[in-house]
């Protein structure tokens, strides 16, 4: 059975050829009829009478997969054996896997790595449960924990589909900051069940990072595992997505004047990302802050059943505004959006202040897109990767885990995110600074090794580091 992947950009065609019946030149006719571009072709199996090919084709549009197999398809002396995208040969069989660290060669090597003598080391942690940090992996490993209920833009999927992402967080985790992370997928809804089964785990790991777990249940699991675990928690859904647009936030006033102090800033967008954001607003000392959802201006002259959001009514809105996203933007100097696509009309920015600041992070579709705005705005960022000022988590949770197992850290607190985002915004320097550049690239090597020094800082700084690291 042929599998039929996501078109978008290369896919793999392989053919198999009856050189009787017909001549590869028929196939390269055909893929091209049907919009792909041949850019790679080799030979698998050869015969007398047949040959065996894999094509790697780019495509366009949705359609073009379904159009190049009909075409194939139709030829006489041409089966098509599969079709498979580069997406999907990555994904075959995980994206990540376990090294030993030292070699077994020979029965010496075992018995000081198993039993009998590893029964010496499982002593020593009993007898003093701190040596877990120095005697096994606990010290430098994060487990990336979901419940695949909010996974990307595709909602509630489940444990099983949410677990190439939490394999690609984690190689994240490696490859940027060198820790060692493992896809934790939990297959429970229950808020408790969760809360129960990672503590249940935590021995194990220095670390925990909640992903794709949806809201409100995420507050609450993170909350109560803050409280009883001693060891950073972070739900980097919300956090590592405040801590970078903060980041962004200080170069972009920076740039147009503005301090955090005197800026007008709407929220849209009320859920977990939009909560954090504005707590690091408010802990970053921003004074005027409303926050807008799907009932219009939360204010404090209302009672909400989502606690959230009563929450958020009661530490905002000084003014006591009332109305929709169009009264809260009149004269506002920002507008953050961590809402939905195409909810942000030009009218409204153009009540704004004069070079307002607009971070539309809404994904695939941004709440508005720059090309729509861009001549009345003075800094534009996104969520997406082919708009300049990204909004990435990469930037933050590499960085921020570093520095915390670094330093033995019990928690990742205020403090410490702040300490990071300020990190992050330093990385690029007054004369870099620009409209298209107020945030580094995720592949800018200064980013993590600036947010861990600084992260080390503020855990000492607070009495939340149980050591002081090597430089």
């Amino acid at each position: 059975m042929r599998n039929q992947p996501l078109d978008g950009k290369t896919i793999i065609i392989r053919i198999e050829l009856d050189t009787k019946q017909t001549y590869f030149g028929g196939a390269a006719t055909a893929i091209e009829g049907a919009g792909g571009d041949i850019i790679a072709i080799d030979v698998i199996q050869t015969g007398r009478d047949r040959t065996v090919r894999d094509l790697t084709v780019k495509v366009g549009e949705t359609a073009t997969t379904e159009r190049i197999s009909k075409a194939l398809e139709a030829l006489p002396g041409i089966r098509l054996v599969n079709i498979s995208d580069r997406t999907f040969l990555l994904h075959l069989g995980g994206k990540i896997s376990v090294h030993p660290k030292t070699p077994i060669q020979n029965r010496d090597d075992l018995s000081r790595v198993y039993t009998p003598e590893v029964a010496r080391v499982c002593t020593a942690i009993h007898e003093d449960v701190n040596k877990a940090f120095t005697l096994t992996i606990k010290r430098n490993t994060v487990a990336v924990v979901s419940d695949g209920s909010a996974v990307l833009g595709l909602g509630n999927i489940g444990p099983y589909a949410a677990m190439p992402v939490m394999e690609g967080k984690a190689m994240l985790f490696k490859q940027f900051a060198d820790v060692d992370a493992f896809p934790i997928c939990l297959d429970t809804l229950d808020t408790e069940a969760i809360i129960a089964a990672v503590k249940a785990i935590a021995p194990g790991f220095g670390g925990i990072n909640l992903e794709d777990i949806s809201s409100p249940r995420c507050f609450e699991i993170e909350q109560r595992l803050r409280e009883e675990l001693d060891i950073p928690v972070f739900h980097d859904d919300q956090h590592g997505t405040a801590v970078v647009l903060y980041a962004g936030l200080l170069n972009a006033l920076k740039l147009t004047g503005r301090s955090i102090e005197t800026a007008r800033i709407v929220v849209c967008g009320i859920g977990a990302a939009g909560t954090a954001c504005t707590k690091m607003l408010l802990a970053g000392g921003a004074r005027h802050v409303v926050g807008v959802d799907r009932e219009g201006i939360l204010t404090r002259d209302r009672h909400y059943p989502n606690g959230m959001w009563q929450w958020y009514a009661e530490h905002t809105n000084d003014d006591r505004m009332s109305g929709g996203l169009p009264e809260a933007l009149k004269g506002a100097d920002v507008f953050i959006g961590l809402s939905a696509g195409g909810i942000l009309k030009r009218e409204m920015v153009e009540t704004m202040a004069k070079d307002p600041i607009v971070f539309a992070m809404a994904n695939p579709e941004p709440e508005i897109r720059p090309e729509q705005a861009e001549d009345i705005v003075a800094v534009f960022a996104t969520g997406r990767s082919d708009y300049p000022n990204q909004i990435n988590n990469v930037l933050c949770f590499p960085g921020i885990f570093r520095g915390a197992l670094d330093c033995r850290a019990s928690s990742i607190n205020e403090q410490m995110k702040l300490a990071a985002a300020e990190a992050i915004a330093s990385v690029i320097s007054s004369d870099e600074l620009s409209p298209l550049y107020i945030i580094p690239s995720v592949f800018n090597q200064r980013v993590v090794e600036e947010v861990r020094r600084r992260v080390v800082q503020a855990a000492l700084e607070s009495g939340v580091a149980r050591r002081q690291p090597r430089e």
